[in-house]
């Protein structure tokens, strides 16, 4: 979660991996889980299979949608087949926010269907 925050005011960039250079939902969880993330995606997020199949490589465990608390990762259907990244936080999620142009805090739930949700090993 801390990590996610240190990604607040960082611009939005469509595969962005760099605080400094800008980030998209992607790049986000990367920084937050201290992960090298693929640059290969469809901005459009892809099969949903595919995505689960990749974070799960990556090291992080999937639970259950209705458990994921601060610091966990949820895969959000934003709608019209955009999928999008979000870290939970003690009071909303961080994201990067392609309307505000950077990543951002928002308060509460992200809006749309929750697909899938992860959280750290160990």
């Amino acid at each position: 979660m801390a990590a996610a925050r240190g990604c607040i005011g960082a611009r939005f960039r469509p595969h962005g991996r760099n605080v400094a250079y800008g980030l998209d939902c992607v790049g986000v969880a990367g920084v937050a889980f201290g992960r090298v993330v693929p640059a290969d995606y469809p901005l459009r997020g892809g099969p949903i299979e595919r995505i689960v199949k990749l974070i799960g490589r990556a090291g992080l465990t999937r639970i259950a949608s209705a458990i994921a608390g601060a610091g966990d990762l949820l895969l959000v259907d934003a709608g019209l087949g955009q999928l999008h990244l979000a870290v939970l936080t003690d009071v909303g999620f961080v994201h990067a926010d392609v309307g505000l142009r950077r990543v951002v805090e928002t308060p509460g739930r992200p809006a749309g269907l929750v697909v899938a949700a992860w959280e750290e090993q160990g």
